[in-house]
């Protein structure tokens, strides 16, 4: 069983930065794809960011593609994801998700309860 907890959410204004973090605890970390994922009211969960257990790929949704930044520290047992240029449609909920699988956009296996990212104009 793997459990995660994210954090490093909050209110920012437009073209401002977060770092959301995302600590696994459980089966071993290094052999999961990490995820970031958002949710919008109103709107479907939707894929962020994703990267591999080794951190050498990563997958980026057209949106955030050039503002945010996945990263994992494996010693760490934590996944990151740097936010940049925020803008008020970046509002969500952002969730970390988890799976024993390649990296990839959808499939995923674990969740946390989500961090809530709210970007003023």
């Amino acid at each position: 069983q793997v459990q995660l907890v994210e954090s490093g959410g909050g209110l920012v204004q437009a073209g401002g930065s977060l770092r959301l973090s995302c600590a696994a605890s459980g089966r071993t970390f290094s052999s999961l794809t990490m995820g970031w994922f958002r949710q919008a009211p109103g709107k479907e969960r939707e894929f962020v960011a994703a990267v591999a257990w080794s951190g050498s790929s990563t997958l980026y949704a057209d949106s955030v593609k050039g503002r945010f930044t996945i990263s994992r520290d494996n010693a760490k047992k934590m996944a990151y994801l740097q936010m940049n240029s925020l803008k008020p449609e970046d509002t969500a909920l952002y969730y970390c998700a988890a799976v024993f699988l390649s990296v990839r956009t959808s499939g995923y296996d674990y969740w946390g309860q989500g961090t809530q990212v709210t970007v003023s104009l």
